[in-house]
């Protein structure tokens, strides 16, 4: 149930109403109207909805705002609506004033979907993926990740919650350069740790970080040095049949930790393997969207459609390009697995890459102008006492993924990285995160919830009968602090949908500080528990139905909502 939904397309048909009345009445010419206007205003001092319906008439109809608005005014039937009055403004604006029927149905509507309440029904429901993360196999995971671990999974439940139908993708990176130099620097390593230093001189292109000596030392405690024996394909093969997969099961295991489960792990080698690189490359060629050069590479004609430089797609040695793999990997996901909708997780420093894309799915006719969304992430700055932080304090390293769960509660970190919309640049305060008062947002939401069960303990302790919440007299919670809670639980389904049509979860930070908000307003203002009975009872079904609002909220960020604190 979208209460807000509910009444914005009420406000709608009684205006569309009042106008057809007043054209057959005489009173107002007939002429191409534009559609509704309604929204909540910032200040509801004046309504609760606003619509400059009549400011948007004035030139088709050739008449003053204020007089059209006085002639929808006096023709407005609200019988059966949830408005009570509607009053006019300044030129023209029509403000609305919810009646009592409203807020208690949006009470209702919480306990009618417990805890699925804000789920909604899509009008035009899409088969989405969700493509995030998805870091190179080759090593830990960074500040980036973790930033785009939290966007990714927070912007695919407010795509779920929004009536679509959501997977969750994670692109692995097992083939191509990358995957070499990870075997080589393993390799190398290894040799190190059997043989000493100067065994072998470690190239400086390879990968340094301990992460691959670890790897090393234990393939010697696999194999000992009969490593050395093998070919150096052998070798090769099998230093990578270990690493790469030893390497994706960490970030499975850590993406797990951080709450994040993926629907699939796709592999970049099976596109490889199975001809489907060649077979899309192939296409483009068909198509006539290739040229080959003297040296034997082929490249796509990327400046036809719209790109500043054309793109190699197979290199003159006969290998395909990492732009290629990712034609084939945005085929796959539109053609072969029926994708509606496909929206990757990128860092800013991709922003380049986009149009190329794009105008590669168009070059096939998969339309990726418009079926391929790119979501770029600006980067983090992680701060500490006002300074910097860039290095793990135990490991002296660049801070990891794991590093930052050592440091900082789950919760917090998933928090607060959604606390930003991805294209703003953000500072992740390590200090504030762990903080337990109220400057800290997650502790200040946190806490509403645990004082709502602690409100609710009490009053059982008392010998207070839980209401049963069905059946509750919400006809007496008329105060300014009871109805302002109640739009606030109500804008929950609402909320989400924004998020979705945005793609930005940001906004459910945002709108859980503010239901806790207004909760501490309500709880500072309203007596509870010493109310007259049925005032009482009314007030704990409020708080019933704030509390489970509030774990909807967080349980969309992927927080907790702890019963104490």
């Amino acid at each position: 149930m979208n209460a807000y939904e509910i009444a914005r397309a009420e406000a709608t048909r009684v205006v569309e109403a009042a106008y057809r009345k007043a054209v057959a009445a005489g009173e107002l010419p007939e002429g191409t109207i534009p559609p509704v206007a309604v929204e909540t205003p910032k200040d509801s001092s004046n309504g609760d909805w606003a619509s400059t319906f009549a400011m948007q008439c004035a030139k088709p109809l050739h008449m003053a705002p204020r007089k059209i608005a006085e002639s929808i005014v006096t023709n407005l039937d609200l019988e059966g609506s949830c408005f009570d009055t509607v009053t006019i403004a300044g030129p023209g604006f029509m403000n609305f004033t919810l009646n009592q029927g409203w807020y208690e149905q949006a009470v209702r509507g919480v306990f009618a979907m417990g805890e699925n309440y804000g789920r909604t029904e899509s009008k035009k429901p899409e088969k989405v993926m969700v493509e995030f993360v998805s870091a190179n196999p080759t090593g830990p995971m960074h500040m980036g990740n973790a930033r785009g671990g939290v966007l990714g999974d927070c912007l695919s439940s407010v795509l779920d919650w929004s009536g679509n139908d959501v997977t969750r993708e994670f692109y692995i990176n097992d083939a191509g350069n990358q995957v070499d130099k990870f075997a080589h620097s393993v390799e190398g390593r290894y040799i190190q740790e059997i043989k000493g230093e100067d065994a072998i001189e470690f190239d400086a292109s390879w990968y340094q970080g301990d992460d691959i000596k670890a790897l090393a030392h234990d393939l010697v405690e696999q194999y000992g040095d009969s490593l050395l024996e093998k070919t150096p394909e052998e070798r090769f093969a099998i230093i990578e049949g270990y690493g790469l997969p030893t390497n994706i099961a960490r970030m499975e295991r850590d993406l797990k930790r951080y709450k994040i489960n993926y629907d699939v792990w796709f592999r970049e080698s099976t596109l490889h393997e199975s001809g489907y690189v060649k077979e899309t490359i192939d296409m483009l060629t068909a198509k006539g969207a290739t040229y080959e050069t003297e040296d034997g590479a082929l490249w796509l004609r990327s400046t036809d459609f719209g790109c500043d430089k054309d793109d190699v797609l197979r290199r003159a040695n006969g290998f395909y390009t990492y732009f290629a793999a990712d034609i084939a990997y945005h085929r796959n996901k539109f053609e072969k697995r029926g994708f509606d909708r496909v929206i990757n997780i990128w860092g800013a420093d991709h922003h380049g890459h986009v149009k190329r894309l794009q105008c590669a799915l168009d070059a096939l006719g998969l339309d990726g102008s418009h079926r391929l969304e790119i979501v770029l992430m600006q980067l983090v700055r992680m701060m500490q006492g006002g300074e910097v932080v860039r290095m793990s304090k135990r490991t002296g390293k660049s801070l990891t993924l794991t590093d930052l769960l050592d440091e900082i509660p789950v919760d917090a970190a998933r928090f607060f990285f959604n606390s930003r919309a991805a294209e703003t640049q953000m500072e992740f305060d390590l200090d504030l995160a762990i903080k337990q008062d109220s400057d800290n947002p997650l502790y200040y939401v946190q806490y509403a919830h645990a004082r709502i069960c602690s409100v609710l303990k009490n009053a059982q302790e008392s010998g207070i009968a839980l209401p049963d919440t069905g059946k509750t007299d919400l006809s007496v919670l008329t105060g300014a602090d009871e109805r302002q809670l109640i739009k606030q639980v109500a804008l929950l389904p609402e909320e989400i949908v924004q998020s979705a049509v945005s793609r930005d979860p940001s906004r459910l930070n945002k709108y859980a500080v503010a239901l806790a908000q207004q909760f501490h307003h309500f709880y500072n203002a309203c007596r509870i528990k010493d109310a007259e009975p049925a005032v009482r009872d009314a007030r704990l079904t409020l708080c019933l139905a704030a509390k489970q609002t509030i774990e909807n909220v967080l349980k969309l960020i992927g927080v907790d909502a702890p019963e104490s604190m």
